[in-house]
């Protein structure tokens, strides 16, 4: 009762926290009268994505104002039209995050389903639109998944990760594949691009983590620069970790019982190399990515057993380049490519698990994707692009029956934007077309068609005042996933594509000072109503691999996104609160006639915030995060026996920089849940307690 208490309690808490934050938080340090070196003018050409070039024209003069190193968190929301979260450079790697799952889980309007520790599967919701509503570009082309559309963002670190951005609706940029239109939701990582120092031609960074949990992992990242006009990034890392951790679990008056989390380990190798040259007025990139795993599925907590032995093997490689040049003032070209070939095991051994059946099953998955997008800008106020994309996936596996689909895609994007003074309008016309082959069997499929438009305004009032308005409309389309449709035995051929509308109107503002103990601040907030039609509803049964797919029919999301990020400096420290807070109502409206009409959907919590704190003093900095989550249920019948209590976590993380001649000692410690607190973010999948990290990077 007292959690249900203090779950009531927390809406007029955050409020008041917010209008408070949004009040007194400030804006990004800045170090008045510093001189600038030439490190610091290619870590400013790194954050703000400018060329080498461009950052070696900042002059070593007293004048110069430089945003100190530990204080870049670039929302840069009055640069963008639709709402955008971005996390980037130290803040990013400061969060006590072990993946970029964690690190999203501090964007508003965003719920992530964790089964369980560092080897658990991780997906991210937005906007109670659903996993495969989320589209993940990585370096600008998309990660797909034809399989079961999720991407498991435990696979990406944060080592070698730039920034990662979160986009509602797509980006306001016109010149973007056609896939960029595609999802209701964007997620963008992008990783470092080399940066070097005059004279000096090659980058190391060696890292190791260590903590709870057995968790060793090493990586390197070597920067190299081939020429003036070409470089080459290749890191590394390895992972492993046990996954054992003590938990408490009721079984009828509390918690009450402790057990010790099984099967939860995982081997990970991870690889990367990547080009990236200049030419005129253009850039190129090539990226190669080899990701080799064996884990454990923990597997739910069910009538006091928690010992399961379910296996996966995953190895899954890709090729991707890009290419971007403006040939005239009105007139630049954007093309992409990518070939991804992803193999995958899953063994279940009733020998070693007697609560399940024998399963080996192995399944071979391609894909290949193409996209020229083409801006024209007749006008400096008027834009104008088309874009055209073409994707082929296959999927292979040893069951008997499978159908092996294969499915063709082809989507073409026509987009325009105009900008009058203080006001920008822009619209685009998505069309999608799918056909699927299934080369055995005698079913048959219809091909799909679909037209979507959105429609996306800002206005900005005053010249003087960072202060804009904004708005979209957008509509988006999901055709089912392969294993939707033809998995074997869960598959459901009838399965109707899901279609979206989502409406949003918000308001951000900026402040910036460069004097005084308040430096500014960046508020933003939105008000959204979305509509889903043949919702496409995946619930995991007794293991994670295999799930029970259906329509829920339609459902209606209400809801408001807040978020306060803000910097003041204190004597010599730097400080940077950030708050942000969601309130979602996602009903189920799919059958007026049945006793959950208008339930709460599953997992989706009316009310969700987190608050992280930052303070820097020298080459010491701090770092404290809290996360909230309010009461779910675990089903449309929002009744008792399905409520999910709310949880929450506090983390902390100290880093403190040592610097030579040449070269840097980073050592980093982080605490996770220092409360201890007992919590499942999905229903049987207990959560670890408290726990801790040791990160060390060697920078030459």
């Amino acid at each position: 009762m007292a959690v249900r208490f203090i779950d009531r309690m927390m809406f007029p808490v955050v409020l008041t926290v917010s209008a408070l934050t949004a009040f007194l938080l400030s804006a990004a340090p800045v170090a008045y009268g510093a001189r600038v070196s030439p490190a610091e003018r290619a870590r400013a050409a790194a954050v703000y994505d400018m060329p080498a070039s461009a950052a070696d024209t900042i002059p070593e003069e007293d004048t110069v104002y430089a945003l100190d190193e530990v204080m870049v968190v670039a929302t840069r929301t009055s640069q963008e039209i639709v709402p955008v979260q971005m996390l980037s450079g130290e803040k990013l790697r400061t969060l006590g995050t072990h993946s970029i799952a964690d690190a999203i889980r501090y964007f508003s309007g965003v719920q992530i389903k964790d089964y369980g520790g560092i080897g658990g599967l991780k997906t991210i919701n937005v906007r109670s639109l659903g996993s495969q509503h989320v589209g993940v570009f990585y370096d600008g082309v998309e990660l797909g998944n034809a399989q079961n559309g999720i991407v498991d963002l435990g696979r990406f670190s944060l080592d070698n990760m730039e920034s990662v951005s979160l986009y509602n609706g797509q980006k306001s940029s016109t010149l973007q594949s056609a896939k960029d239109y595609a999802s209701a939701t964007a997620v963008y990582l992008q990783t470092k691009k080399p940066r070097f120092e005059d004279g000096k031609r090659n980058n190391w960074n060696f890292g190791l983590k260590g903590g709870s949990f057995a968790t060793v992992n090493p990586s390197v990242l070597w920067e190299h620069r081939i020429s003036d006009r070409v470089s080459l990034s290749a890191s590394t890392e390895f992972l492993y970790t046990s996954g054992r951790y003590k938990f408490t679990y009721a079984k009828q008056n509390g918690y009450d019982t402790t057990g010790i989390r099984q099967n939860g380990d995982i081997r990970m190798t991870r690889a990367e190399v990547a080009l990236f040259g200049d030419i005129e007025n253009g850039w190129w990139k090539a990226k190669a990515y080899f990701y080799d795993s064996e884990r454990g599925y923990p597997g739910a907590v069910v009538r006091g057993e928690f010992v399961h032995q379910d296996r996966q093997r995953d190895d899954n490689f890709f090729v991707q380049g890009s290419l971007q040049k403006d040939f005239t003032k009105w007139y630049s070209l954007l093309l992409n490519g990518k070939y991804a070939y992803d193999y995958l095991r899953y063994l279940s051994d009733p020998r070693l698990d007697v609560t399940t059946m024998y399963v080996d099953n192995r399944y071979r998955q391609q894909e290949a994707y193409f996209s020229a997008a083409h801006r024209f800008k007749p006008f400096k106020w008027w834009e104008l692009s088309l874009a055209t994309d073409f994707q082929w996936n296959s999927l292979d596996a040893d069951m008997r029956d499978f159908v092996y689909p294969m499915r063709w895609s082809a989507y073409g994007a026509a987009a325009t934007a105009f900008e009058f003074g203080g006001f920008k309008l822009s619209a685009s016309l998505l069309y999608i077309f799918v056909h699927d082959v299934l080369r055995s069997g005698s079913g048959r499929v219809d091909d799909r068609h679909n037209l979507s438009p959105s429609v996306i305004a800002s206005w900005k009032p005053f010249r003087n005042t960072d202060l804009e308005f904004r708005a979209f409309y957008k509509k988006s389309y999901r055709m089912p996933t392969f294993n939707d449709l033809y998995y074997t035995f869960t598959g459901v051929s009838w399965l109707e594509p899901e279609e979206t509308t989502q409406y949003d109107f918000g308001t951000t503002w900026s402040l910036i000072r460069r004097s005084g103990w308040f430096r500014g601040v960046d508020v933003q907030g939105d008000f959204y109503f979305n509509q889903v039609d043949n919702k496409i509803v995946a619930m995991p049964t007794s293991n994670q691999f295999r799930w029970t797919m259906m329509n829920l029919g339609y459902v209606e999301i209400l809801g408001t996104d807040i978020a306060a990020q803000g910097y003041f400096r204190l004597g010599p420290v730097d400080v940077s609160p950030r708050v942000s807070y969601t309130f979602q109502r996602a009903r189920d409206l799919s059958d007026p006639s049945s006793e959950w009409y208008g339930g709460q959907v599953p997992y989706i919590p009316l009310h969700s915030c987190s608050v992280t704190v930052g303070a820097a003093l020298r080459s010491w900095s701090l770092n404290y995060s809290f996360i909230y989550t309010g009461e779910r249920y675990e089903s449309v019948a929002n009744i008792p026996e399905n409520y999910s209590q709310p949880w929450y976590t506090h983390d902390v993380s100290l880093t403190k920089s040592f610097e030579f001649s040449g070269w840097e000692l980073r050592a980093t410690l982080l605490v996770n849940n220092i409360l201890n607190q007992q919590y499942e973010v999905v229903q049987c999948y207990p959560m670890p307690g408290t726990n801790f990290m040791i990160k060390v990077n060697f920078i030459i």
